[in-house]
């Protein structure tokens, strides 16, 4: 049955529109008359100079002789829109609109969902269709009936097409609104960021075929919605259902055996949330086996098959969704079981077709106790600090301690195959005990960096990677592990919230919140 809804807004229209008229004659007329006072027809008559009726005393300089043949039907006039077919170019779009809308609730089709998600263009266009249809156009005479009427504003950018250097924040979910609204409170008014990055763990919300769970992201993408940020979902570990058969090791994180049942649960996502979606990154440091525990090892060429399904998926639901690559972990071990160097898995990935099937290159680097203009090189250690008491960068001359050697390493193998994809940082942070209660086991270059040094770090990385041009999108790690875990010390993701203990902000609040990315 249709609803009643669409005619309510053709009557609303249709009635907006022979008022839009009816004032656009009205002041026709006003014009005309003005036209008259201007000339002098209608105070031909007048002999004092003094009295308020006449016009101001002619500028000497300006040639006064009267226009015998002036004739004021003459006058050219912007056109009256022509209200039937105005209204009929607004309806019709309104039309498409709700039809696209409709589909997205009602079917599978992908294409409806692309019709959907663009329906807040089409109806922001539909005033300007009708423009054009009444003869108008792009005429600059028709600038005095624009002046009569609400400008409609632009569509915004899909997030694919804004290139636009943009930093966002790691906010781990909340099932529960009012400390989800928390959290963005502080993403939006006092770090003053634009995005947000939440991991989606799809063994969590598909536990069986066809039964989610959709309790937290229900929460989280509709208070973003509200709150007008971006939202990045990293999506990571198979269910158990979905993994490779004979696959002994199914309680570690690994892909699935089917890539196409990934991309299906992202369709679903998509479908559930449109327009709440901005950017996905396809899984997480896959070069590790932690994070990829499959029966055919680290395979590069899986990966990519994995994310050109994933591509494809996502941009047959949403073209405007930018897809984002795996980010690689820094790792410094290279024997291919347990891990790959992600110098050398990098190169794999570009040979197997990475940079033809994602819009951004996923990249990883939580600083250790360096900071973030410090390059390493082999052969070419950190310079020393004989303060600090973890050795690692000083001793040990590998790119992976360091966040500038990494990055720029990145960049230059995908400039090297013929590309200009960009880098998409899906998580840099700097780790610090300051105000814990203890260490997390391996994270003792945490206990070199005080709060201080960590906004400082913040503030450098912030401005080089936007002066390096080729960084698109970076995400703080993170804002709130430290009061979701309790400040639990043995925790590892704690050393970087930026929310301390008792509640307190760190330094590095103000580092991130006077770049003002909210604003740019």
């Amino acid at each position: 049955m249709q609803s009643s809804k669409p005619k309510a807004r053709q009557r609303q229209l249709r009635s907006f529109v022979i008022a839009w008229l009816g004032v656009t004659l009205l002041m026709g007329a006003l014009t005309f008359v003005g036209i008259y006072y201007a000339t002098g027809i209608v105070n031909a008559n007048a002999s004092d100079p003094t009295d308020e009726n006449v016009a101001a005393l002619p500028n000497p300089e300006v040639e006064t002789t009267p226009d015998n043949d002036f004739d004021p039907s003459e006058i050219e006039t912007t056109p009256v829109p022509q209200a039937e077919q105005a209204i009929q170019v607004i309806e019709e779009t309104l039309d498409q609109d709700a039809a696209a809308a409709d589909r997205a609730n009602t079917t599978t089709d992908p294409a409806a969902s692309v019709a959907a998600s663009d329906t807040a263009a089409n109806t922001a266009n539909a005033v300007a269709n009708a423009n054009q249809a009444a003869g108008q156009g792009n005429d600059p005479a028709a600038a005095p009936v624009a002046q009569d009427v609400t400008p409609v504003p632009s569509a915004t950018p899909i997030p694919v097409s804004n290139t636009a250097f943009q930093v966002g924040i790691q906010v781990q979910p909340n099932p529960k609104p009012e400390e989800y609204t928390m959290w963005m409170n502080e993403v939006r008014d006092k770090l003053r960021l634009g995005w947000i990055k939440q991991q989606v763990r799809w063994e969590d919300v598909e536990p069986s075929p066809g039964q989610y769970n959709w309790t937290a992201l229900d929460v989280s993408l509709a208070l973003a919605a509200e709150y007008n940020t971006k939202v990045m979902l990293s999506v990571v570990t198979a269910p158990e259902w979905a993994r490779e058969p004979g696959n002994q090791r199914l309680d570690e994180v690994g892909p699935p055996a089917d890539p196409q049942t990934y991309a299906n649960f992202l369709i679903t996502m998509l479908y559930r949330y449109p327009g709440q979606i901005h950017a996905i990154e396809v899984w997480n440091e896959m070069n590790i086996d932690r994070e990829w525990a499959s029966i055919y090892g680290l395979s590069a060429e899986n990966y990519v098959t994995l994310l050109r399904t994933a591509y494809n998926a996502v941009k047959s639901v949403d073209p405007g969704v930018i897809v984002i690559s795996g980010a690689l972990s820094p790792t410094g071990w290279n024997d291919g079981v347990a891990a790959y160097d992600d110098f050398v898995y990098m190169d794999m990935l570009i040979a197997a077709g990475l940079l033809d099937t994602t819009d951004c290159v996923g990249a990883h680097h939580n600083g250790y106790n360096i900071g973030p203009n410090v390059p390493v090189f082999s052969g070419q250690p950190a310079p020393n600090d004989p303060t600090a008491t973890f050795r690692g960068p000083f001793d040990n001359a590998h790119h992976s301690w360091s966040f500038y050697t990494t990055l720029n390493g990145y960049a230059q193998r995908i400039q090297q195959a013929g590309s200009d994809k960009k880098l998409c940082i899906t998580e840099f942070g700097w780790a610090t005990t300051e105000g814990l209660n203890g260490t997390p086991v391996g994270f003792e270059f945490a206990n070199d960096n005080t709060l201080a040094e960590q906004a400082q770090y913040f503030d450098e990385a912030i401005s080089s990677m936007e002066s390096w041009g080729f960084v698109w999108l970076a995400w703080v790690w993170n804002l709130n592990y430290g009061p979701q875990a309790g400040w639990d010390a043995a925790n590892d993701n704690v050393p970087y919230s930026l929310i301390r203990p008792d509640w307190q902000n760190a330094p590095a609040y103000d580092a991130i919140a006077k770049y003002d990315f909210r604003s740019r």
